[in-house]
């Protein structure tokens, strides 16, 4: 037998190419990703001019005002808004470290933010249309020169640098704002029987790391939702009026995470997907089911690698940022890890993300803000129930609405509806909250 023929051998392609993915997509971020995405971009920019910008212009998709406007700044006592972001990066962000960019500010870094917004010039900022749905470029200048910074398609994905006329990083060849990074072959492996064949005898040691730090981190800003008072208090709500049960509690920790991140609250997580709110997601509702199972450490970990790796795949669909709101795509993750921990057969596994596809598939995304936990809290409370329909042999069928024959060409059918479909949705959204659009 031809070693590409070989089980053994693709079982290993599977297993590293799926660990590749869990690392790529499992990344630390302090704060909502897309003002934390602008302050990166920003801090990126003063690098490369050695010295505190005395003017910045940035120049935003509509995606990243949409998903800026209405959250809190992390450190950044109360912030809000793109020039808050961009500038508090400026000021004291460390390029170096990401999407913990603003892990280091100071009281002084927030004291001289405050005086330079003071200057509604210091920082002017623009929509940019016919861009990636992600898209950022911040332009600094001090002294005679100037520092560019593009960010394109994904958070850190750093398309051109330059100081002055000279190119730094990335090419001015081809318009940045159209630059797409290439796709990882690694991503040729998401399916729906790779991804529960990987969790169930795969090798995941690749991934343990990340694994561990995702339950962590998240397990640790899920328990500050829900001890004090962040947003709109969703988590906290929950569990003080529908009881203590696992579906509650399940839905309750997934939005107490996202209650204290939408507010402020310094804390890191683990992203997926470009996301906070959905590598929590991801996370939390597994948890609690674990706990209630019995499960031990080894499966939690090897179910939280399906939940992940289900999202990822979902949402790869539909692409950054959308009129889609992308914890659907988490919750459907959720849920069939949550069926394959009660013993679910891989049928049962599919019938999960179908019967949450069928049922909360295309809620609307108006920016990151408080009630995007309430929208966890629906999402996660659809994939339960869809996992219940599922461990009794019950769902939605094939020509049901956008329910194809397989959970392939369905989670396929919904991610046309939210990357293609949705796009006019998208554009309206964006003109109401900007004012354009009046009703």
């Amino acid at each position: 037998m031809s070693e590409d023929r070989d089980p053994q051998f693709c079982t290993e392609i599977r297993d590293r190419s799926l660990c590749e993915i869990l690392n790529e997509e499992l990344v630390c971020a302090l704060g909502c990703t897309e003002p934390i995405a602008v302050a990166y971009a920003a801090a990126l920019a003063r690098a490369t001019l050695a010295a505190e910008p005395q003017a910045m212009r940035v120049g935003c998709s509509g995606n990243i005002v949409k998903n800026v406007k209405s959250v809190t700044v992390p450190n950044s006592d109360g912030m809000h808004g793109i020039e808050a972001a961009a500038t508090l990066g400026a000021v004291g962000g460390n390029a170096d470290s990401a999407l913990e960019v603003l892990e280091t500010v100071t009281a002084d870094d927030i004291a001289r933010t405050r005086e330079l917004l003071a200057d509604r010039s210091y920082c002017t900022v623009e929509l940019v249309e016919g861009v990636p749905n992600l898209y950022i470029k911040v332009t600094a200048s001090a002294d005679g020169h100037s520092a560019e910074v593009v960010i394109a398609e994904h958070h850190t994905n750093v398309v051109l640098r330059a100081f002055d006329d000279e190119v730094l990083e990335g090419s001015r060849e081809a318009d940045p704002a159209l630059a797409v990074q290439e796709d990882n072959p690694a991503y040729a492996y998401l399916t729906i029987d790779a991804i529960v064949g990987f969790a169930e005898d795969g090798d995941i040691e690749g991934a343990r790391e990340v694994l561990e730090r995702q339950i962590e981190l998240n397990d640790a800003i899920s328990r500050e939702g829900l001890e004090r008072c962040w947003g709109a208090e969703v988590g906290r709500t929950l569990m003080e009026t529908r009881g203590e049960g696992v579906a509650c509690r399940a839905r309750a920790r997934a939005a107490a995470g996202s209650d204290a991140r939408m507010s402020g609250c310094s804390m890191p997580v683990v992203i997926n997907c470009g996301s906070g709110n959905q590598g929590i997601t991801c996370c939390l509702p597994v948890v609690e089911y674990a706990a209630e199972l019995g499960v031990d450490h080894e499966r939690l970990l090897r179910a939280l690698a399906l939940s992940d790796l289900v999202a990822a795949h979902v949402k790869g669909y539909i692409g950054a940022l959308s009129a889609f709101c992308g914890v659907v795509c988490a919750a459907c993750g959720a849920g069939a890890a949550i069926c394959w921990m009660r013993g679910g057969t891989r049928e049962q596994i599919g019938g999960t993300i179908v019967n949450t596809l069928g049922n909360v598939g295309g809620i609307v995304c108006d920016g990151a803000k408080p009630s995007c936990a309430a929208k966890i809290s629906a999402a996660v409370d659809a994939a339960i129930l869809g996992c219940d329909m599922a461990m009794a042999d019950r769902g939605f069928q094939a020509g049901e609405g956008l329910v194809k024959d397989t959970v392939e060409q369905t989670i396929a059918s919904m991610g046309y509806v939210g990357r293609v479909g949705m796009k006019a949705t998208d554009v309206e959204i964006l003109n109401l909250m900007i004012g354009k659009t009046r009703v």
